[in-house]
């Protein structure tokens, strides 16, 4: 039987850090992780860039948080997006911000980000064990050890860290919530945040590889008010909308089974109605005598023109000088508001991030320590938070193995 103060299970972004933080108090760290590779799903996150966290103060990136704010405010004030920064750069891996306050490391290569954590792992002492845990052994309501892959562990301390179930490949299966839900631990629904949108097939098939810049996309849930509203960068595939405004709506989809979800894309949110008839007008007498077909190319993309043609109350054929002011301010209209239902998010195994996970009032948000069970913290994307797009979710991971990291130790020892 093996023995150590505090087991940490799965060595991803939000495993390692925790593990390294209560070994640099002075405890016996055992990490295990399944892999055969550290921090697998951190070495293609930003598609490969590691978009690490977003240079913004506390109270921006919690407003960025969309589900858990409140609970993480304690792990955020702990651990703070510049504490993130001084901890890598201070690791050997140079960063800088690009637009949107996020922050990547220079070499654009998120495997630097994964070795220097592994690296200030190994400096602080922790050990590590490749194999996939069973179970978590407790006695009198206490975590007493681990059953481990044809062995047993016995500790004093568990942080579980196993992430989420986006990028299963990465080994991010949901184990985690089934050992938590043996020990008691209630798991809030599991979905997808930060995935694509199917929409209209047919039509976005069509717009596939298209990307709108400097747009504003509105998501509606059948109500008159938008859940969610933003401006930027949307994508077209040829199953949907993607980009990072499609990803950011996601995250405002809580209730797909229930409720009918649309979005109106602004194609032009710098003019308002008035300047943008102008703007039409214009072009209408510049191309009197052409077809309406051929009268959009100052305006808009040649990809996108047959689809605002079609979806218009205009002829393709009709000529631009026949078009009435009624016909005209329904064009407007639709370029202000180009509307796509959408069927439903991609999967969870398609996802950036997991919504949903181990309930937040079942965990005190100073130590992510259990309140179900003595000696069992948590970290990262298996608890029930996570944020936008722009590095607020790995800030998740890093505040709370920060705060398990030390609430693991200090748990330890007041035990002795």
């Amino acid at each position: 039987m093996e023995k150590t103060d505090i087991a940490v299970v799965g060595g991803g972004a939000a495993g390692m850090l925790a593990a390294a933080v209560a070994a640099e108090r002075g405890a016996r760290v055992l990490l295990i992780e399944r892999n055969k590779v550290l921090g697998r799903k951190l070495r293609i996150t930003g598609k490969g860039r590691c978009n690490l966290t977003n240079d913004s103060s506390v109270n921006d990136a919690l407003e960025s948080v969309t589900t858990g704010a409140r609970f993480m405010q304690s792990a955020m004030n702990g651990f703070t997006p510049r504490d993130a920064m001084r901890l890598f750069e201070s690791l050997g891996v140079p960063l800088k911000t690009e637009r949107g306050y996020r922050v990547f490391p220079k070499s654009d290569n998120a495997s630097d980000v994964a070795d220097a954590l592994g690296r200030h792992m190994e400096e602080a002492g922790v050990k590590l064990k490749h194999a996939r845990v069973r179970g978590i052994d407790t006695v009198d309501g206490r975590v007493s050890g681990l059953a481990v892959s044809g062995a047993s562990v016995e500790c004093g301390a568990v942080i579980l860290a196993t992430g989420g179930m986006s990028y299963p490949a990465t080994g991010s299966t949901g184990d985690g919530y089934e050992i938590a839900k043996r020990l008691g631990h209630t798991v809030t629904p599991l979905r997808g945040s930060l995935v694509p949108l199917e929409a209209d097939p047919e039509i976005c098939s069509g717009l596939q590889g298209l990307t709108l810049k400097n747009v504003r996309l509105s998501l509606f849930d059948g109500g008159k008010k938008p859940v969610f509203e933003d401006f930027g960068e949307l994508l077209f595939t040829h199953f949907g909308l993607s980009g990072p405004l499609a990803l950011s709506a996601s995250a405002h989809m809580r209730e797909v089974d229930s409720k009918k979800y649309h979005v109106l894309i602004d194609m032009k949110p710098a003019l308002d109605e008035k300047k943008l008839d102008l703007r039409v007008l214009r072009d209408f007498e510049k191309y009197s005598n052409r077809d309406f077909s051929n009268s959009l190319g100052d305006l808009l993309s040649r990809t996108m023109i047959p689809v605002i043609v079609g979806k218009s109350a205009v002829a393709p054929d009709a000529k631009v000088h026949s078009i009435t002011r009624a016909q005209r301010l329904d064009l407007v209209r639709l370029i202000k508001a180009l509307r796509f239902d959408i069927d439903r998010p991609r999967p969870v195994e398609e996802a950036i991030v997991t919504s949903g996970g181990i309930a937040l009032k079942e965990i005190n948000p100073r130590t992510m320590g259990s309140k179900l069970v003595k000696g069992l913290y948590f970290a990262g994307e298996i608890i029930d938070a996570d944020a936008y797009t722009g590095g607020f979710n790995l800030q998740i991971a890093w505040s709370t193995a920060n705060a398990a990291g030390h609430g693991a130790y200090e748990g330890m020892e007041a035990h002795l």
